[in-house]
């Protein structure tokens, strides 16, 4: 059985999966993808001027994959064929490690960048998950999710980052 299209897990993500859960080379009525754009997003080295030596994430794991559902009806009302994909890491992550990754699929380029771009924007404002950040000399919580799902403003701003 092939990976899902949503999940949150405990471990290492793998672009592969990702690509191979939206069937980057058909969808369902035959069409091949004319493009697949990943995003994967890595614990950094310093934040906020600090070294950072490890990054926490803890999430309400029904309430994310719902969200991350949410996103991708998101994507397909702006961008009508995309396929995505969204899986996000929780628990303790070196600095190079992947945190979260993300696939789109669609017939063209543009549309494919736009929906993975988009699907970042609003994990980054929607998703359940929150971060806890230790730096070499003492360590802070990240504020995560804050807009309301519903708030037209924040689904707005996601869409002029994606096609900026």
């Amino acid at each position: 059985m092939g990976a899902p299209l949503f999940a949150v897990t405990r471990d290492p993500l793998r672009l592969e999966d990702l690509i191979q859960a939206i069937g980057a080379q058909a969808d369902g009525g035959g069409t091949t993808a004319g493009a697949v754009t990943t995003f994967l997003g890595l614990v950094r080295s310093e934040n906020l001027g600090r070294q950072v030596v490890r990054l926490e994430y803890e999430s309400y794991e029904p309430l994310a994959i719902k969200v991350f559902e949410r996103i991708a009806g998101e994507v397909r009302e702006h961008w009508s064929t995309p396929r995505l994909a969204l899986h996000h890491r929780l628990g303790s992550l070196r600095v190079g490690e992947a945190s979260v990754a993300i696939a789109a699929a669609a017939p063209h380029r543009a549309e494919s960048f736009a929906a993975c771009r988009y699907a970042i924007e609003r994990v980054k404002q929607i998703a359940p998950i929150w971060k806890h950040e230790y730096f070499d000399d003492g360590h802070t919580w990240i504020e995560g999710a804050l807009a309301d799902p519903d708030d037209r403003g924040a689904r707005e701003d996601a869409y002029k980052r994606a096609c900026a």
